[in-house]
């Protein structure tokens, strides 16, 4: 039975591993240099007394890269007949019978041609690892399936062949294979890429200095974002309870006060300028009873944090304080923002032995209190 996302991300934590790794060369562009740079790799490796073969590398008829191939063994390709044509397609059964230690597999988001074992190139993958191979791969940034219609929105283009997220996160290394968006046009126009009589064309659409400028944003945002995870699960594992500010993360802890909006806009606001993360978070204490209004009231409150960007999390505790200091602890918070109501008497000093309670019990951060109304 094929295994769900979930299992995939559990057998490859560093503390349960039993399958091959999955190492990534992700890049913004084709061109940009990840087969090279992969199969550099896997012949340093090669030299080092490592056994490794080539599954399946497109060289897309480019010099370089066909000079590296035979370099290294190469575990023949699949014949296929689709519609009288004959396909050729990576042969998982031919890889997991020859058993390298580590083999190349060009281009993760590959569609597979009709007939063969897995729909996906990426599902070839994950049986290889299961045969506790490693694999080295490839894959453009465009090709993320929750980033291919941002893609589209860029550059007009329609990413057809697409892999999930949750595969990324399989990956025990991600490495991101840069160039400048003016050196790739370069490459371009020396017909390192595509062949000469493309490269006009390529060069005025999806080739435009401005979409490479945005298409190399979201890569290093992904890749940043896959280090943050790292660092995060490092510090679960080791069970460090500090924060290390590498990212600021900040948390705005709202009620269902409609209020909490004025709030959440200001949190979002910081987010921004600071290129945070954002939490949104309401804590029921099951104090106060279940209310309608104030069930629709806290929707609408969550519904606007998540327009903004924001992650919403909905905690339960005892009280406010205690959980949210929590929160702060597990998810390494760097800043908490809290609304300040105009309280007096007896309301006033339960808010702010709420405040001093979650600064005794919470690690270190920065607190802000933030008025939730316009001045």
């Amino acid at each position: 039975m094929p295994k769900t996302p979930e299992e995939w991300l559990a057998i490859t934590s560093p503390q349960q591993k039993t399958k091959g790794s999955l190492k990534l060369f992700l890049g913004y562009a084709p061109g940009v240099g990840k087969t090279y740079g992969m199969l550099s790799e896997a012949i340093r490796r090669h030299s080092r007394g490592e056994d490794v073969a080539v599954g399946v590398v497109e060289t897309h008829g480019r010099k370089g890269i066909a000079e590296l191939v035979p370099q290294l063994e190469i575990i023949p390709r699949k014949k296929m007949d689709y519609k009288g044509t004959v396909f050729e397609e990576m042969d998982v059964d031919a890889i997991i019978q020859r058993n390298p230690a580590v083999v190349l597999v060009d281009e993760l988001a590959h569609t597979n041609i009709p007939g063969s074992k897995h729909r996906k190139r990426y599902e070839d993958v994950l049986e290889i690892l299961e045969a506790k191979i490693d694999v080295l791969s490839t894959v453009n940034i465009q090709h993320i399936e929750s980033i291919a219609p941002t893609v589209n929105a860029i550059t007009g283009v329609i990413v057809r062949e697409t892999v999930p997220d949750w595969v990324l996160q399989v990956a025990d290394e991600t490495v991101m294979v840069d160039l400048t968006p003016e050196a790739l046009q370069n490459r371009m126009k020396r017909g390192d890429v595509y062949h000469k009589e493309k490269v006009d064309q390529a060069l005025t659409n999806f080739f435009r200095r401005g979409n490479l400028i945005a298409l190399r944003e979201l890569a290093l945002r992904q890749v940043a974002e896959q280090v943050d995870r790292s660092l995060s699960s490092y510090m679960d594992e080791k069970e460090i309870q500090g924060t290390w500010a590498v990212r600021e993360r900040i948390a705005v802890c709202i009620s269902s006060n409609p209020r909490a909006q004025y709030l959440l806009a200001r949190a979002a606001r910081m987010a921004r300028r600071m290129d945070a993360e954002l939490f949104a978070v309401h804590v029921d204490t099951g104090k106060n009873g279940t209310d309608t209004r104030d069930e629709k009231a806290l929707a609408a409150n969550l519904q606007f944090a998540e327009s903004l960007g924001a992650k919403t999390v909905r905690l339960k505790g005892e009280n406010v304080a205690d959980a949210a200091a929590r929160f702060t602890r597990e998810k390494h918070i760097t800043q908490m923002i809290f609304g300040r109501s105009a309280v007096e008497g007896f309301q006033k000093f339960l808010y702010m032995n709420a405040i001093s309670r979650f600064l005794r019990d919470a690690p270190a951060v920065d607190v802000h209190i933030v008025t939730q109304e316009p001045d």
